[in-house]
């Protein structure tokens, strides 16, 4: 099966050539469940056999777990077949079970601590982290992981991770690519501000932003993705579905954000979930497509912990949507006026 791809190339260094439905692997660090390697794998052979050419990854999924599961997977296959993508920002520091990270987030996991580090010297080791774990020769896109206030609590705090990156991590990723080692980098974050604040003041290539640029979320069409625009500079799209609520429907106990959603979250999905019944289309199908009509998105990245979720997300890229559906939802006022 051949899935629709995107070519970026901001730079003219050859750029890379990604599937519009990527593969976001948090799942496979057990987030929330552990799943055996066998259903790991399985998982990922399906993406594989449909046409998933796009891969993003993080030390910080399962800790260290999902790179490791790519591993087996990636061994032999050819390394110009795939696009990968992996984050730095953290530093996994071996430590006693009872004392490690992600309790009740991360399910039989490796005991590891997170320590942030966003300076030169922290973004070369995680690198050379990351490449033992993967079992790979080159990464292909790297982001700065987790720059914002969900992750780091306050603005100060976080404007303070932000100047240790521009000081020192950001000019590691300049330079190794002015060197060819990296085709691109970015950030990878929660949310769009500190987006945009990087952009002003460094030369980046593309942003993973998960969960604010949906179906139930368009505040980024105000300036950031404006400015992606203008710039050149790709947008990966993570998160499609707010946590889930765009696929599962407004259920009750559905999750936004990571969180049950609030009443004010279910009604809006209610109306938009009204709207796409009316033209006899799956909500989650438009959620997944609805960020692709952005010039600047190049891929969307759903994440998945079964086969079946998987093959949802196939069906959604190739979903024949009927213009009118769009039309009807900034009619109803759930979808910006602007948005293309």
């Amino acid at each position: 099966m051949a899935l629709q791809t995107r070519h970026w190339d901001r730079i003219g260094n050859g750029g890379v050539t990604v599937t519009q439905l990527g593969f976001g692997t948090a799942p496979l660090g057990n987030l929330y469940r552990a799943i055996p390697d066998t259903d790991a794998q399985e998982i990922l052979s399906a993406s594989w056999d449909a046409g998933v050419r796009y891969i993003d990854t993080a030390p910080l999924y399962g800790l260290g777990l999902s790179e490791t599961r790519l591993n087996p997977f990636l061994r032999g296959k050819d390394r110009d077949s795939y696009v990968l993508s992996t984050k730095i920002g953290r530093i996994l520091t071996v430590t006693p079970p009872e004392q490690r990270d992600g309790f009740g987030k991360w399910f039989d996991v490796p005991a590891r601590r997170e320590i942030y580090d966003y300076t030169y010297d922290g973004v070369m080791r995680s690198i050379e982290f990351s490449l033992e774990r993967l079992g790979i020769d080159r990464i292909d896109i790297l982001f700065a992981h987790d720059l914002d206030i969900f992750n780091h609590g306050t603005q100060e705090t976080l404007d303070a991770k932000l100047n240790e990156f521009m000081n020192g991590g950001y000019k590691a990723l300049l330079s190794l690519r002015d060197q060819g080692t990296i085709k691109a980098f970015g950030a990878g974050v929660n949310e769009w501000q500190p987006c945009q604040w990087m952009a002003e003041r460094g030369d980046f290539d593309i942003f993973l932003l998960a969960g604010r640029y949906t179906l139930l979320e368009q505040e980024a069409l105000t300036s950031f993705l404006p400015l992606c625009e203008a710039r050149g500079i790709g947008v990966v799209i993570g998160g499609p579905y707010n946590s889930g609520i765009l696929a599962t429907g407004p259920r009750p106990g559905a999750f936004y954000n990571y969180d049950p959603a609030p009443e004010d979250v279910l009604e809006r999905v209610r109306v938009i979930q009204g709207i796409c019944e009316r033209h006899g289309v799956r909500m989650v199908d438009a959620a997944f497509q609805f960020p692709l009509r952005h010039p600047s998105v190049i891929s969307v990245i759903p994440g998945g912990q079964g086969v079946s979720e998987m093959e949802g997300n196939i069906r959604a890229e190739s979903a024949v949507i009927p213009e009118a559906l769009w039309a009807d939802l900034k009619n109803g006022g759930v979808v910006r006026e602007d948005a293309p």
